[in-house]
Formats: structure tokens, C-alpha cells, sequence
């Protein structure tokens, strides 16, 4: 019997020496939505976020920060663009990080409005000397503006997008002859 309890209480020892590092392990923290074809993590999609929030700012309505356009513009990446396209969106990402941390010593989300409307409107021009900067601009300028008008706050609050039509079709209308 005791030979028995033994071998389990080795066992039990040697496998937790397996499980404890990987229990200690901090694995990284991915976005907040379910991506099938790319991964991002929660800090670039907190970038996405600031950089929505450019695009479209809050007035006396939400801005597309707010709304989650960034998370519109992350489904389409995902579900609709190729790998190449999604490579070059994520490689532009961290470029404009980068460009902008060496441009004004802070992250784009550290920077003023006006430093951070001044990255963006060099990654519209192409000013920034970096291609893949452009071309992940003009997808999250188009898929932010697209996001965000087909939200529904948008199409409840401001547009007043009915489901259902209120005129119907009335057969007790009189008609003239």
C-alpha cells in the first residue's frame, strides 16, 4: 500500500512541475472581439480606438470611438481582405506608432489633438515616407466613416432610419378619375 501512494504523490509532484510555469505565464491580451484571420492585441486595439476617435471626434453626438467603429473596421479587415491587405494594415499600424513616438518622443495616444490630426493628415498625403502608413490609413478612414454611418445610433438618432415605413398603402384612398 505504501509503494502505491508513492508513485501517485511522484506523480502528483512531477506534474505539477509541468503546470505551475504555465500557470505563471501572463499571456498576451488580445482583442476584445473574436478574430478568426488576424491577431491583434488589446494596446493596438486601443490605438484603433484613439484613431477613430480622430477621424470622427465626439461633438454634441458620439464619436466613432465611441460607437466601435475601430471593432467594425477590425471584422471587415478580418472577414474581407486578404492576408497581404491585413499584413500591410497591421505592419502600417505599428509603423504610424512608431513614426509617430519618433516624431513627438509620445504614442499616438500620449499626443494632443493637434499632434495627432497632424499624423493622421501626413498618412492621408503620403508625407510620412512610409507607404504601408498611407495605405492602412485609407483603410481605417474608409471603413470608420462606413462604420460609423451604418451604426445605429447614427441611422436611430440622426438619420431616423425607419424599418418599417409609416406611409402604407391605403386602399380606402379615393381616386380620381
Amino acid at each position: 500500500m505504501k509503494r502505491r501512494e508513492v508513485i501517485r504523490d511522484i506523480i502528483m509532484v512531477a506534474g505539477s512541475f509541468v503546470l505551475v510555469p504555465s500557470c505563471l505565464q501572463q499571456p498576451p491580451v488580445n482583442a476584445s472581439i473574436a478574430l478568426k484571420r488576424i491577431t491583434i492585441t488589446l494596446e493596438q486595439e486601443n490605438l484603433l480606438r484613439h484613431i477613430a476617435s480622430v477621424i470622427i471626434p465626439e461633438t454634441d453626438t458620439p464619436g466613432a470611438g465611441q460607437l466601435g467603429c475601430h471593432l467594425y473596421t477590425l471584422r471587415m479587415l478580418d472577414d474581407c481582405y486578404e492576408k497581404e491587405v491585413q499584413q500591410k494594415f497591421i505592419k502600417g499600424l505599428n509603423d504610424l506608432e512608431k513614426y509617430t513616438e519618433k516624431k513627438f518622443a509620445h504614442s499616438f495616444a500620449e499626443c494632443t489633438l493637434q499632434q495627432q490630426q497632424q499624423v493622421l493628415g501626413e498618412a492621408e498625403n503620403q508625407r510620412t515616407g512610409n507607404p504601408d502608413i498611407s495605405e492602412f490609413y485609407e483603410i481605417m478612414k474608409q471603413r470608420t466613416m462606413q462604420g460609423y454611418l451604418t451604426s445605429e445610433y447614427v441611422l436611430t438618432n440622426i438619420n431616423k432610419y425607419e424599418f418599417i415605413p409609416l406611409e402604407r398603402y391605403n386602399g380606402y384612398a379615393p381616386v380620381k378619375p
